[in-house]
């Protein structure tokens, strides 16, 4: 099997019965059938010995001790891609000249090793989660709550009550939706005073409290429990991050996809991963994004804002006309940018909710961060995770030989292929 996911295909299963005795060019057949299973690339077999049987001779066969020596009946199992089967099929059928060959449809829930999910799921959440982390309280007014985002950089936020259990969480997302701000945390950290003090005095005259606008009840994760656990909790509920409480749902913790990421730099993950057979580690060919938000680099703003929209994305990366990746565009980067009496309407433009300001005389070559993090397709995971983290990137455009942008991975792709659930 290649180091592409068995779990992401249809898949089916062959059964082999043959006797412990049968034979196949001076060596038992069981062997002969693993080696070949083995040189045809499949994913793996199992054989298993009977207890007790009987086939077509009906001469039944037991492990009693007196009998240990009989032939007893063997189950050679293997379960991998159709194509594979039926290519593996051709070479195996001949072989057994007496027995029983059975394939079946099945649904793989999930196929991994060590190689394939360095993630050490067997840690407490305790070890791995941010232990400082800041806090609102559920009476806070949402003037407040944004006050203290902006002051701590955060767009996400644990609630708690009076007795300092988790209540909720309260993101940037959650006061756009609910409480009408115009913007994300990251767009107004570029923004000017005025225009902040502006959005803020808004906030004041509402009298809506954090436990009104905040999304509740919270999805905890158990300072106890394997990290494995809290994990496949976050990727079913698409969550970024959780708040890890104690017995009595007190906050302790935050758990983040950063401070789960970050747990295959440990010495001995990468020591295994060092170690891995060629061909068993994932790449980021084996999950990247096909799908690119790109922008061309003389696009003018109003094409901007349309890219920005259609892709459902805050980034976009700026390609000149052969798909060389040349920087990223983020909506911050827009706002910005444009005249301080357009940037409430650019606000609500880059939201969907009212068309593009006048157009102005710039391009994307104007509004974009030069630097673009880049790998080659056969990168492994674990370094290109290391590489997006001692960098602070949340992106990273995979190139080909050419350096021509082909895919795509980011944090969240990461994290659903580090877990592998």
């Amino acid at each position: 099997m290649t180091s592409r996911t068995l779990a992401q295909q249809p898949a089916q299963r062959l059964c082999i019965y043959i006797g412990e005795s049968d034979r196949w060019r001076g060596k038992a057949l069981y062997a002969a059938l693993l080696e070949t299973i083995k040189a045809q690339g499949l994913a793996g077999a199992t054989v298993t010995r009977g207890l007790a049987g009987f086939g077509a001779h009906s001469t039944i066969h037991t492990a009693t001790v007196l009998r240990l020596s009989l032939d007893l009946p063997l189950r050679i199992e293997v379960i991998d891609t159709p194509d594979k089967i039926a290519q593996a099929l051709d070479v195996i059928a001949p072989m057994v000249q007496e027995g029983l060959i059975t394939i079946e449809d099945v649904h793989v829930i999930k196929y991994t090793h060590r190689y394939l999910n360095p993630l050490p799921a067997d840690r407490q959440v305790a070890e791995v989660m941010t232990r400082d982390v800041d806090h609102l309280r559920a009476d806070a007014s949402v003037a407040e709550a944004w006050q203290t985002m902006l002051e701590h950089g955060r767009k996400a936020l644990p609630v708690v009550d009076e007795t300092g259990r988790v209540a909720g969480m309260l993101t940037d997302e959650d006061l756009l939706e609910r409480d009408g701000l115009r913007q994300r945390l990251s767009v107004a950290a570029r923004l000017d005073h005025d225009t902040l003090s502006e959005e803020m005095e808004q906030l004041k005259t509402s009298s809506l409290t954090v436990a009104d606008v905040m999304t509740a009840p919270a999805v905890t994760a158990h300072q106890d429990e394997p990290l494995g656990v809290a994990v496949a909790r976050m990727i079913r509920r698409g969550l970024k991050r959780v708040p890890v409480v104690d017995r009595r749902g007190r906050l302790v913790g935050v758990l983040s996809r950063v401070d789960i990421l970050a747990q295959v730099l440990d010495s001995e993950v990468q020591k295994s991963v060092a170690e891995a057979p060629h061909g068993s580690a994932r790449t980021l060919q084996d999950i990247m994004l096909a799908e690119i938000p790109t922008v061309s680099v003389h696009a003018p703003l109003a094409e901007i804002v349309h890219r920005f929209l259609a892709a459902g994305s805050h980034r976009l990366i700026v390609v000149d006309d052969e798909m060389h990746p040349l920087g990223l565009i983020s909506d911050a980067d827009v706002v910005a940018r444009v005249r301080p009496g357009a940037r409430r309407s650019m606000l609500q433009a880059l939201l969907g909710r009212e068309p593009s300001p006048a157009a102005e005389e710039v391009t994307a070559a104007d509004l974009m961060s030069p630097a673009v993090l880049t790998a080659g397709p056969d990168t492994p995971l674990v370094q290109a995770i290391r590489q997006m983290l001692d960098q602070g990137r949340k992106w990273m455009v995979v190139v080909d030989s050419e350096g021509r942008a082909i895919g795509l991975v980011d944090r969240h792709v990461l994290f659903r292929a580090l877990a592998e659930v």
